[in-house]
């Protein structure tokens, strides 16, 4: 690999990284907020604190609004993504258990390697099926090992696989956005329109905020700018370089890292199942993003050289004489 790709390959890695770690604290800061918003509320007042954010970074940076043909890819991501899924799944994990809904959305990843292998024509690489095989399969360890066996309901089984689509259809959409647009136009827009699409919930977010806890409010403000804007915005940058399914198995750490920081914070101890599933969407993640060996460059074959004009050719090696 040449130094500008490893370059460029350790910038995107730190990039979602970065998401990874703000995607897994959302957790977190959802189940305590949610006790206090509904839903749509708690999406709208989330996506309103990140659309602000990035709205004021984009008109310091002067970046402008995005080409006409980046906007069919914003326009889907906003829908899906940022406005769909955060609605959904807000309201799926109210009627499922954390482990089935953890199991439930790590079908998006996979989803986004096949979409991304199929529609952008990145292909099925053996490395990242083997690694999103195994990240998966942790995945449904951790999710076991925080299941609280209470029984789940079948709407919230469906809302929380609608969930999954949504956040594979959104981020695959959202990669030929960045090939005419910035990531942080490509996230401003699609957040801003995340934003407009949820202004239906408004009359629930004024009546919740009006009876919250301020905990709840900073919580929710707290989702909007790190989750949202920073998180959302590199993973922009890293997904520009880097392909739809190889970003989509980086996120099979969000579990494990869901059940180390509740605790951390919410003082809830993993058990050996969990940390073990966890270890596994490590070593998953590692596989999917390893490189195999570059195959050998050719060595030069030496053309033949006709003699010098006036020299006589060698005999022929077999030792018979050429026919004359």
């Amino acid at each position: 690999m040449a130094a500008d790709e490893r370059r460029t390959d350790a910038k995107a890695l730190v990039a979602a990284a970065v998401t990874v770690v703000l995607w897994a604290s959302s957790f977190v800061s959802i189940r305590s907020t949610g006790e206090h918003f509904t839903p749509g509320a708690l999406a709208l007042g989330r996506l309103g604190a990140g659309a602000l954010v990035l709205c004021a970074v984009l008109l310091v940076r002067r970046e402008g609004i995005p080409p006409r043909a980046a906007w069919p890819g914003i326009i889907t991501s906003g829908l899906l993504w940022f406005g769909g899924y955060m609605v959904v799944l807000n309201w799926g994990e109210r009627l499922v258990d954390a482990g089935t809904a953890a199991m439930l959305v790590n079908i998006g990843p996979i989803l986004m390697a096949l979409l991304g292998g199929w529609l952008l024509k990145e292909g099925f690489p053996a490395r990242l099926l083997a690694g999103m095989a195994v990240s998966f399969a942790g995945a449904v360890v951790v999710g076991l090992s925080v299941s609280d066996g209470g029984g789940s309901s079948p709407l919230g089984v469906v809302l929380c696989v609608l969930a999954a689509v949504a956040y594979a259809v959104g981020v695959v959409s959202q990669k030929p956005a960045l090939r005419h647009a910035s990531p942080l136009q490509v996230t401003a827009f699609s957040c801003l329109i995340g934003f407009v699409a949820c202004l239906p919930f408004s009359g629930h977010l004024a009546s919740d905020m009006a009876d919250a806890p301020l905990s709840a409010t900073l919580n929710t403000v707290y989702l909007g700018v790190f989750p949202t804007a920073l998180a959302f915005s590199t993973w922009a940058y890293a997904l520009s370089r880097s392909t739809a399914g190889r970003m989509g198995s980086t996120t099979y750490v969000v579990p494990f890292l869901v059940v180390l920081m509740s605790w951390l914070v919410l003082d809830e101890v993993p058990g050996p199942l969990a940390l073990g599933g966890g270890l596994l969407c490590l070593a998953g993640v590692a596989v999917s993003r390893s490189r195999g060996r570059s195959p050998r460059p050719p060595q030069p074959v030496a053309a033949a050289t006709a003699p010098p004009a006036g020299q006589p050719t060698s005999p022929a090696p077999s030792g018979r004489r050429t026919a004359g």
